[in-house]
């Protein structure tokens, strides 16, 4: 199995997978090897980008959130935070003053509710204004949210202040992502503490019998480490952060098709 992130690691800077990646994923299907992509995007934004009949056979989306089978296009696994839960933590973003984005329950995770207390993040804006027509003010009385695939909010480039947030959490998973729109600040993701990229892979290995050691992992980002940490072949693009580049295998940048390398510096050769 080939799993690839795919926001600068498969995709280059111009959101483009390049025609060696791309012949590259037809040679592993070709040979056998199952193709995943494994991803933060929702289903709905995943298709915005990349067409129906693009040659892989598994999309793992929303970091593990769900999986879907992109031959049939049936979601055949999803996990969410139950109504409880997020009516805490959303009663308690809001008693601190943060502002947040509650996702909708898969695979509807594209349509949100929104809190804002003050002055926004420009990401904050800037993705609202992607997603114009699918998000709702929030309301807590009613409550206009129940079950949540999970809670987005958008910090300044402060590793300190992700810290000290995530750790007034338990019982969720809190992922760490830097901005794939200005390439900074942070995004804070809260899952239900079961939600992984790699605990979605572990279950694609189990369907097909594949042992661990036979799959190569790539990413670029914080919230691939995760990931990383599960196939017996794991790489980070070069344009990966130090930090990240200091513990894994390193292949050439998203923009140089570092997919194709770590391919053929895996299992292929």
């Amino acid at each position: 199995m080939a799993v690839t992130d795919l926001d600068g690691t498969l995709l280059n800077d111009n959101q483009q997978v390049s025609r060696e990646d791309y012949h590259t994923l037809l040679d592993l299907g070709e040979k056998g090897v199952l193709r995943v992509i494994a991803t933060g995007r929702s289903p709905f934004s995943f298709k915005r980008l990349i067409s129906a009949d693009f040659p892989i056979d598994y999309l793992v989306f929303s970091s593990g959130a769900g999986i879907m089978d992109y031959h049939t296009g049936e979601i055949i696994f999803s996990i969410n935070l139950p109504e409880k839960q997020v009516h805490q933590i959303a009663i308690r973003l809001k008693d601190m003053g943060v502002p947040f984005k509650v996702l909708g329950a898969v695979p509807e995770n594209h349509h949100y509710v929104y809190y804002q207390n003050g002055e926004l993040h420009p990401d904050f804006i800037r993705r609202m204004e992607n997603y114009r027509g699918y998000e709702t003010p929030i309301s807590f009385d009613p409550p206009n949210f129940g079950v949540a695939s999970q809670f987005l909010i958008i910090l300044p480039a402060d590793p300190a202040r992700f810290e000290e947030l995530k750790s007034m959490f338990t019982g969720v998973k809190v992922i760490r992502a830097t901005s794939p729109i200005d390439h900074e600040s942070i995004w804070m993701e809260i899952f239900h503490q079961d939600v992984s990229k790699s605990k979605a892979v572990a279950e694609l290995c189990r369907m097909h019998q594949i042992d661990p050691s036979k799959v190569m992992g790539i990413g670029n980002d914080y919230n691939d480490m995760d990931l990383l940490t599960f196939p017996g072949f794991p790489f980070v693009v070069a344009n990966a952060p130090e930090e990240l580049k200091s513990l894994y295998r390193q292949v050439a940048d998203n923009n140089h098709s570092g997919f194709t390398e770590a391919v053929n510096r895996s299992f292929l050769s």
